[in-house]
């Protein structure tokens, strides 16, 4: 079974176009999309069950406002009780559309291949942003350049929601750390990452265009609230890998 998880927040306005686009990619396959509502506070539930009525989709959320990292938990939980094979995967993605949805079957023929972690990023050969803020652009750029120094990180990008995950890294993830997720914010991606390096995950990058001029409405990154998140992840993983090391 091929999961794709999409964390939503008030995303009604984004999810006509997410329809459109992915079910030219999971029409008539073994694919079932799951929905994990952030306490969206507009219409989004009731337009995601009447958009994709014609996919297989589920919801899961409490309705309570929690943050991404808590939203992708929550979906991540979902997923491993109902996956049945180690074969399964599962594509995370953002829901308003800004991501290349034509990757997504070149990610899972790539899985075959025996990655288990499979990034799309905009930092590898050929990728890029098409549109975006300059302030947003060097704070996600100084943000992996950092922790790649610090950590020893060899991989490019370090915070696209856009990835393939198999189900067995994700059990041994839980397995290890009793939580797949426990950072609320959008630093979870790269809190669910380092915990992967640490399952020594075999991870593989593509290229990908990030398309921001997709989206409509702005988008729900804060970006001096995240940058604080990424200052306050690195003082407590820096001393996590330290005592992991003696």
């Amino acid at each position: 079974m091929n999961y794709i998880l999409i964390p939503v927040f008030n995303e009604s306005q984004n999810i006509p176009n997410l329809y459109e686009e992915l079910k030219t990619v999971v029409s008539g396959k073994d694919y079932l999309i799951v929905f994990s509502d952030d306490g969206s506070s507009d219409n989004t539930g009731e337009v995601i069950k009447s958009t994709f009525a014609s996919l297989p989709f589920y919801i899961v959320g409490d309705g309570i406002n929690r943050g991404p990292g808590a939203a992708f938990n929550a979906g991540f939980e979902y997923i491993l009780s109902q996956s049945k094979s180690s074969d399964d995967v599962v594509i995370t993605l953002e829901a308003d559309c800004t991501s290349d949805i034509t990757l997504l079957p070149k990610m899972i023929a790539i899985n075959k291949l025996g990655f288990n972690l499979i990034l799309a990023s905009v930092y590898a050969q050929g990728g890029g942003f098409s549109k975006t803020t300059f302030m947003r652009k060097l704070i996600s750029s100084l943000a992996n350049l950092m922790f790649r120094f610090l950590f020893d990180i060899k991989i490019l990008t370090l915070s696209s929601f856009y990835r393939l995950y198999s189900v067995d890294l994700l059990r041994r993830i839980k397995e290890k750390n009793g939580q797949i997720i426990t950072e609320a914010g959008f630093i979870c991606m790269l809190e669910i990452l380092v915990k992967a390096i640490f399952q020594e995950a075999k991870i593989i990058e593509i290229p990908m265009m990030l398309h921001s001029d997709k989206r409509k409405g702005k988008s729900k990154m804060k970006i001096m609230k995240t940058s604080w998140q990424y200052l306050k992840f690195f003082a407590k993983w820096k001393m996590f890998k330290k005592a992991k090391a003696n």
